[in-house]
């Protein structure tokens, strides 16, 4: 894993997909007949962010109310390869949302289900996964787990150590004061302040009336808005191709995850918005909830650096392959915050690395600083990477021919027309996601800071 520890605390549900054909009418009644074709069950509410924080490469623990029925037990089945689980007490069945669904669209959602949290998780557990958390969600989908006295005196204390981010419901309980980030989405600002209220005013009201460090209301297509001491900012949607029955099942999950993600890697506020944003834009495009793989793992694993196994492997499997490139010349956060976020955005991530000849013709006689064995020894380290491959060229358009990706990531201000890959990727039904840049980080930057100060040191040696 990552080595930082994200834990998510909330409510998880069961949701369940049924996909069928409908092609008649049912002749006593004026409803469509569903044939049903498949069924997929994954983990929803907190269940799904923490899968979510975990495809994307962070070690996450889930604390959450789990019972003994049989939905319960699923879930813990499909939780537990990917995510350590911390059990509260639930009076009650198990939650679970059933969604019919036919050509991509839900005909019908049939809810079930009434447990609720009763007590505080068991054991002695909790205290030790809560102080050693570098960031902790809160995803609250109003079944008490975030009511518990234990669970809510904890987070207090948690929010003066690490950021704390608040994904709250209309029927939750109130964020503790001292989050760093609250992120309800449009109606859930709308039932706390005054529907009049535009969205940066309602932005800067939630602030003051949640006493946290800042609030993003969520807009769906619209993006986010902002608010944090130093006033309002929009944050627009990327651009990006929708589909045009797009399913925004699990959209709000995917940015807090997301969000969490990249602030427990040290960025700010502002730039940790912007890149949800974009992994929750992108994590609709592609389908939604419904695109997220019910199997309790992911593709078999292969020996580091076998790119061809990995893509092998994945598309039997199923799986959602993501790849990005660059030079990667001397590894720094900006490069971690990328790669993981884009792990997160399928079940595999292929990088494509700058041959150093590449590298030197790209950025001149004296790159790279580490030749390309010792930057792919160093990408293959890293959890979110599952292979690495070199190339040659100037661009990896050439090699995208044979890795095809479903997801090609990169990071910077382009435009996605701007990219000399972009159309060998649409070519072969991919997409194109740009992710914002960790803000102070860059390989250049570093290399001319580094300079005059190891001048001046042979100086003084001298």
């Amino acid at each position: 894993m990552s080595g930082a520890r994200l834990v998510v605390i909330g409510d998880t549900l069961l949701d369940s997909d049924v996909e069928g054909r409908v092609d008649r009418l049912c002749p006593d009644a004026p409803v469509p007949v569903v044939d049903v074709q498949a069924q997929r069950w994954r983990p929803g509410g907190a269940g799904l962010a923490a899968l979510l924080a975990a495809r994307a490469g962070h070690d996450v623990v889930l604390v959450t109310a789990l019972g003994a029925d049989p939905s319960a037990r699923l879930l813990a089945d499909l939780l537990a390869s990917r995510v350590e689980l911390v059990r509260m007490p639930l009076r009650g069945a198990t939650a679970c949302k059933t969604r019919i669904r036919t050509e991509g669209r839900s005909l019908l959602r049939v809810d079930a289900g009434d447990g609720r949290a009763a007590g505080a998780p068991a054991g002695n557990r909790f205290p030790s996964v809560l102080g050693s958390a570098d960031a902790v969600l809160v995803s609250d989908y109003g079944r008490d787990v975030t009511a518990d006295p234990t669970i809510r005196d904890a987070l207090l204390t948690v929010t003066r150590r690490v950021p704390v981010v608040w994904d709250p419901h209309p029927r939750g309980a109130l964020p503790v004061p001292g989050c760093r980030l609250v992120t309800p989405n449009e109606a859930e600002a709308s039932g706390v302040v005054p529907t009049a209220v535009g969205g940066s005013m309602a932005a800067a009201a939630l602030r003051g009336r949640w006493r946290c460090d800042a609030v993003a209301v969520t807009l769906g297509a619209r993006g986010a808005v902002l608010a944090t001491a130093q006033g309002c900012t929009a944050v627009p949607v990327p651009e990006l191709a929708m589909p045009e029955d797009r399913d925004t099942c699990g959209a709000g999950d995917a940015f807090a995850a997301a969000v969490t993600g990249v602030l427990l890697g040290g960025s700010s506020i502002s730039t940790a918005v912007a890149a949800a944003v974009c992994s929750a834009s992108e994590f609709v495009a592609a389908g939604g909830a419904a695109s997220v793989n019910g199997l309790p793992a992911g593709p078999p694993a292969s020996s580091p650096g076998s790119a061809t196994d990995v893509v092998a492997r994945l598309r039997r499997w199923g799986g959602r392959l993501v790849a990005t490139g660059g030079c990667f010349d001397l590894l720094h956060p900006g490069h971690l915050s990328l790669l993981r976020q884009a792990r997160a955005l399928g079940d595999a991530l292929v990088v494509c690395v700058n041959s150093d000849e590449s590298v030197r013709r790209r950025k001149g006689p004296a790159r790279p600083i580490v030749p390309a064995a010792g930057r792919i020894a160093m990408l293959e380290a890293l959890e979110p990477v599952d292979a690495v491959i070199m190339f040659n060229e100037d661009t990896p358009a050439t090699l995208l021919e044979t890795v095809r990706p479903d997801v090609w990531v990169k990071g910077g201000d382009y435009t996605i027309s701007e990219l000399p890959e972009e159309p060998v990727v649409r070519r072969h039904g991919g997409r194109v996601v740009i992710i914002p840049l960790l803000d102070g980080y860059s390989t250049s930057r570093l290399v001319s800071a580094a300079q005059p100060r190891f001048r001046r040191r042979m100086k003084e040696k001298v």
